[in-house]
């Protein structure tokens, strides 16, 4: 280990907090740890000169790959201008633009404003506030509960937190955050006292803590049509699905589905800098109109950042100039066969999920019991698919594979020669 190599990972093990890290363990293991100081298209590097494979886009983040230099060179040209400026009060032109172009994406008179944050968890906390305040003050205030799935994960923050279901991330804070009904399916969400509900919330197309499930195709239009009887909002979590990754700019584009509210973060900005943001309509707007009561007390201090918007608004030019989605339907096809010859190769394969250039591996014990939990094997293959030049992270024992949309055919065999090659030594 070069020396540089080893200090960071001493000054990283003794002031460094990870997340989702079993931090004793981390700290005993330098060996393990990985300093990545590179990137370049879907390739990253370490400090000790090694290449990896991007497969889970730098955790469902990157689209173009590392260091585009279209999205580098508008986030080096807006600093030189202006880094940040306060949005209470004032605006800019990069966040008059953005929320223009994000609008864009859907009819007219539909998904019409933008309220930016910074990461998912606070999209997804502002369209959950927007949706009690907006029952509030318009003489509804017994919709005070939100459904959500079984299984789902929409964030950290309290109030996105209380909306999953996953009992790692929630338990011990059950008894906090907002009234939650969970439900399995459309019939259980139809058992609901439907005029109790301000909203209900879900990840379109795909559940991706949940092992990457997709949900049955037709599922999101009926959904929304559910909405509109009961007179229930809509919000659609697209911090994971949108921009690309399903084969369409949006998930709910491939339903046709418009929601309430529209939750954007991670791939916004190429997968370079943090920004998000919450698409809703004119009607739920208007309600926040009026005297001071009504305006939405909610907000961050780098609330639409300039640089931000600069790279989000790059990302979505390199989307057009590159004809990024009209390449995608020949890569996920690819994707698709790759991964059914992976599936006969293993036996300890249970199944292979996927939607678009998304792809969760399903791994159990012959005979499909799954594995004991202490077994660790999704860790294990994924920390073994290193020496196969690919960087992953499992959900359990799913091992999930999300490259950059930028890889191509010889990127996506590499991935799955390398999963291969991780099963094959681990198990």
């Amino acid at each position: 280990m070069e020396e540089s190599s080893r200090h960071w990972i001493e000054q990283d093990h003794a002031h460094c907090w990870h997340p989702f890290t079993r931090q004793q363990e981390w700290c005993a293991t330098p060996e393990d740890t990985l300093v990545i100081t590179k990137g370049e298209g879907p390739w990253l590097w370490d400090s000790e000169g090694r290449r990896y494979l991007d497969g889970n886009s730098s955790i469902w983040t990157n689209i173009h790959g590392h260091a585009h230099p279209a999205i580098t060179r508008a986030i080096q040209n807006q600093a030189a201008q202006l880094s940040h400026s306060s949005f209470l009060g004032a605006t800019h032109p990069g966040a008059a633009e953005l929320a223009e172009k994000l609008c864009s994406y859907f009819p007219d008179n539909t998904l019409q404003r933008v309220f930016y944050s910074d990461n998912g968890s606070t999209a997804v906390e502002c369209a959950l506030k927007m949706a009690l305040q907006y029952r509030q003050q318009t003489g509804q205030k017994q919709r005070v509960h939100f459904a959500a799935f079984n299984a789902a994960y929409h964030g950290d923050t309290l109030g996105a937190a209380s909306t999953g279901s996953v009992t790692r991330f929630r338990e011990r804070l059950r008894d906090n955050g907002y009234r939650v009904n969970h439900v399995g399916d459309l019939k259980q969400l139809e058992e609901l006292e439907s005029h109790t509900l301000a909203a209900v919330i879900i990840e379109p197309l795909i559940q991706g803590v949940n092992e990457m499930r997709p949900w049955p195709k037709g599922m999101l239009a009926q959904l929304r049509d559910w909405c509109n009887r009961k007179g229930v909002q809509l919000i659609l979590d697209e911090v994971m699905t949108g921009f690309g990754r399903t084969g369409t700019m949006f998930a709910c584009q491939q339903e046709e589905v418009i929601p309430d509210y529209l939750c954007l973060a991670k791939g916004l900005s190429g997968g370079t800098v943090p920004i998000a943001a919450t698409l809703t309509t004119k009607k739920i707007y208007d309600a926040f109109l009026g005297d001071a009561d009504h305006a939405f007390y909610y907000g961050h201090s780098y609330t639409a950042n300039p640089l931000g918007c600069a790279a989000a608004m790059a990302n979505l030019q390199v989307f057009e100039e590159e004809k990024t989605l009209e390449q995608l339907p020949a890569k996920i096809d690819h994707l698709k066969h790759a991964l059914g010859h992976l599936e006969k190769e293993h036996t300890h394969i249970h199944e292979i999920r996927q939607s678009g250039l998304i792809a969760g591996i399903e791994l159990r014990q012959t005979g499909a019991n799954p594995f004991p939990p202490e077994k660790r094997i999704g860790e294990a293959v994924c920390r073994a698919a290193r020496k196969y030049e690919l960087l992953t992270r499992p959900i359990l024992d799913t091992i999930v594979l999300m490259p950059p949309l930028c890889c191509g055919p010889e990127e996506l065999d590499h991935a799955i020669s390398a999963i291969s090659g991780a099963i094959s030594d681990v198990l």
